[in-house]
């Protein structure tokens, strides 16, 4: 049975010396990768070498054989929807990060669409408060950009990032105001955090469902076209260069949204790019299959999407990879395609569905993990996802070819809205390690 140990609720042994020996170590940003050891003391990472260490020289707590199997930096997940507070039926900040660590993610950044939706510092320090007690990996946030999700007033971002958010977007709904998205991208470029957009144009997305294309024309349901993301994005883009400041781009999806972002980023404007492993795997063709558990927004869209999204991930116009983990309750998926919730769970599926990158050498181990440590890291101006001597021991232990099938039964999530039950995979966790601590041991 798998063990499970909450890394925050006591005082870390800051003494405390582990030695993981036999392991393939990869560190993405350095391009480090060879086989050898890792010494963690307390919550840090102590020393790594290659080779074979002397085992009378260091005087150890603890000795794991990682047994060939790569190590590297724990997963870092920039966007989760844990539904806590206010649909704790759905998920939790407990069993959202419980299914977390299983899927060896270290870091999360919630969602702000909540219920109270998070707004206000009060309320991001109930919710850090809740996290220290009871959550398995580390709970970042972003806060929303506009009171209460309406997009009519400013949120008090200032106050927000002295409460600890690490970023600003209504996710969820896009912020349809011009000028509101201006005054946030004034801020980000004096304050020197990401705005995140959830970019639809809602008049043109028009209530609509699943990707506006064949399968919409013979389900005879309201589409949702490509240009209701792409026009939104150039306005952003357009913004961004006027004001200077960080746009981060949520779950992109369009090929024409591609187009604006390669044009934004020759311009050396400070733009990112995030897309979920549902994106870049599947096309709109899934909903025949998988019903409601394939409807998303963004919506899954044409081949020709997915392929420019596959190209853009080889290019590195996209720089992190991130699930939307969106878990809902059985009666919110058992409606009509038109009236069902849109979203899926993704955090215990995210590394394997993204290592078929590279087992199907779409891209290298390096490169893709790289869009799941240190860069996500960057785009929210956090220091993890790195294995350096000194650095926070956030850590995962994966076996790279050991092949199982997703059961959705199994899932930790309290929601079980996947579109990837039944899938054959390549790719498990065996250990997740937080600031030096086990917190998931698959054996």
């Amino acid at each position: 049975m798998p063990n499970f140990s909450l890394p925050f609720s006591k005082k870390i042994n800051q003494s405390k010396l582990i030695l993981y020996i036999n392991a393939r170590i990869l560190d993405p940003e350095s391009g480090f990768d060879k086989e050898g050891y890792l010494l963690t003391r307390g919550d840090k990472i102590e020393d790594f070498q290659a080779g074979i260490p002397n085992l009378d020289s260091i005087s150890c707590d603890e000795v794991i054989d990682c047994q060939n199997h790569l190590l590297c930096p724990a997963l870092i997940d920039i966007q989760v929807h844990f539904r806590d507070p206010g649909q704790t039926h759905k998920e939790d900040l407990t069993s959202g990060s419980k299914s977390a660590v299983v899927g060896g993610i270290a870091t999360v950044v919630c969602q702000p669409n909540t219920n109270p939706v998070l707004d206000s510092p009060k309320i991001l320090n109930t919710l850090f408060q809740k996290a220290k007690k009871s959550a398995y990996c580390n709970i970042e946030t972003y806060a929303a950009i506009t009171k209460n999700m309406e997009g009519k007033e400013m949120a008090d971002l200032k106050k927000l990032k002295e409460a600890g958010a690490v970023g600003f977007t209504d996710d969820g709904l896009p912020v349809m105001n011009a000028h509101l998205m201006r005054l946030a991208m004034e801020f980000s470029a004096k304050e020197n955090v990401p705005i995140a957009q959830h970019a639809e144009d809602l008049n043109l997305s028009n209530k609509g469902c699943i990707n506006e294309g064949e399968v919409s024309r013979k389900l005879k349901v309201t589409g949702i076209p490509n240009i209701s993301e792409s026009v939104i994005v150039a306005r952003d883009l357009h913004i961004l260069e006027k004001t200077g400041g960080h746009y981060h781009l949520l779950h992109i999806s369009t090929k024409e949204a591609l187009e604006e972002v390669r044009r934004a980023k020759k311009k050396n404007l400070n733009v990112t790019v995030e897309i979920c492993p549902h994106h870049f795997t599947l096309t709109d063709e899934a909903i025949l299959t998988e019903g409601t558990n394939a409807k998303m927004n963004p919506p899954l869209r044409s081949k020709e999407d997915r392929d420019a999204l596959l190209e853009a991930l080889r290019d590195d116009t996209i720089d992190a990879i991130t699930t939307d983990h969106a878990p809902h309750d059985v009666d919110s998926k058992n409606k009509d395609l038109s009236k069902a919730a849109f979203g899926i769970v993704g955090v215990e599926t995210l590394l394997p569905i993204s290592l078929e990158l590279y087992h199907n050498k779409l891209l290298s181990l390096r490169d893709l993990l790289a869009k799941m440590t240190y860069k996500p890291a960057d785009i929210i101006n956090i220091k993890s996802g790195r294995i350096k001597k000194g650095s926070k021991a956030d850590l995962v232990l994966i076996d790279l070819n050991q092949e199982w099938t997703i059961n959705k039964e199994d899932f930790y999530s309290k929601s079980k809205n996947s579109p990837f039950n039944n899938r054959k995979v390549k790719g498990k966790v065996l250990k997740t390690i937080i600031s030096g601590h086990i917190v998931y041991d698959c054996q």
